[in-house]
């Protein structure tokens, strides 16, 4: 399972761990990942996702995961997150 945001598709950084005595080794700065469940409004379903904390006020920011998928930008996403927004977008243009 790779650490990366299933929405925005952030991942790990690197950097440096700087000491008091200035000395520097490598370190990785890894994204807040958590499971949660995420309820469509369109299809009536929850979908499960590994998203980042920051992901996940975005979608609450937006007024949920239908909102979000519409202004999300398909490079971003996850192949899953793919087939999702295509489901809400075919709801969408069936309503």
């Amino acid at each position: 399972m790779s650490r990366r945001c299933e929405l925005t598709g952030k991942g790990p950084m690197t950097g440096n761990n700087v000491s008091h005595a200035n000395n520097k080794t490598r370190r990785r700065f890894l994204p807040n990942l958590q499971d949660v469940s995420l309820q469509s409004d369109v299809l009536g379903r929850s979908f499960k996702f590994r998203i980042s904390s920051a992901a996940l006020r975005t979608v609450d920011h937006r007024g949920g995961l239908d909102a979000f998928m519409a202004k999300a930008k398909d490079v971003e996403l996850s192949d899953a997150a793919l087939k999702v927004k295509k489901e809400i977008n075919k709801a969408m243009a069936a309503v």
